[in-house]
């Protein structure tokens, strides 16, 4: 399946052409939870097959990988530059992982077909669109399949709020009560980053 990309797809494929390959040497600073997201997952199930919708240069594909040893895992993200980053951090899982070049603005199957589908740090980047995404990830889950996401909550500081914009995330706590209308809430929790200045949260959500 693909998609035309539309306009803020292609900002976002442009600032990740820069971006790729400062990626993993500089998001450890603030994109925080990412490790504690896949054993919150880890307590809750054993999943079988796993999407990762924004997944970037493959470092939670691998993480998941490690950590569900039988599982299969695809991996979906719009920016090809972070995909060539993935491909080769990648190689030692051979064929377990398979990596999708498009947007998420649809289910990928008819039927749903996976047990886990994650987002680390990428829904709020996503906007518009962040609402048809989780409604497709809804449709995409198998039967008490899980969604599990770690993404910026919100801020009580405009001019970070603006700043952070600028990088194309947006921080207004839209997200929580979207995923918990869709989703039976099994972990959700709102945490502090330097001391306050912004706040981050883990979901985990079950689809009835």
């Amino acid at each position: 399946m693909t998609t035309e990309p539309t306009a803020p797809d292609r900002a976002l494929e442009r600032y990740y052409r820069w971006h790729a390959r400062l990626y993993d040497a500089t998001r450890w600073s603030f994109l925080f939870g990412r490790t504690d997201l896949v054993e919150r997952v880890a307590g809750l199930r054993t999943p079988a097959t796993v999407l990762e919708i924004g997944c970037g240069t493959g470092r939670n594909l691998a993480r998941l990988a490690r950590r569900f040893p039988q599982a299969r895992l695809i991996g979906l993200d719009l920016s090809v530059d972070m995909l060539a980053r993935a491909r080769r951090g990648l190689e030692p899982f051979g064929d377990r992982i398979d990596l999708v070049h498009q947007a998420y603005t649809r289910p990928l199957h008819d039927e749903p077909r996976f047990d886990l589908i994650v987002l680390s740090y990428c829904l709020s980047m996503i906007d518009p669109g962040w609402a048809q995404v989780i409604a497709s990830a809804r449709q995409d889950l198998r039967p008490n399949g899980l969604i599990a996401i770690v993404d910026f909550h919100d801020s009580d500081w405009p001019m970070f709020q603006r700043w952070m914009g600028v990088n194309h995330v947006r921080m207004e706590g839209h997200l929580l009560p979207e995923l918990r209308a869709r989703f039976q809430p099994l972990d959700s929790t709102v945490h502090r980053a330097y001391g306050g200045l912004w706040r981050y949260f883990h979901f985990v959500g079950a689809r009835e």
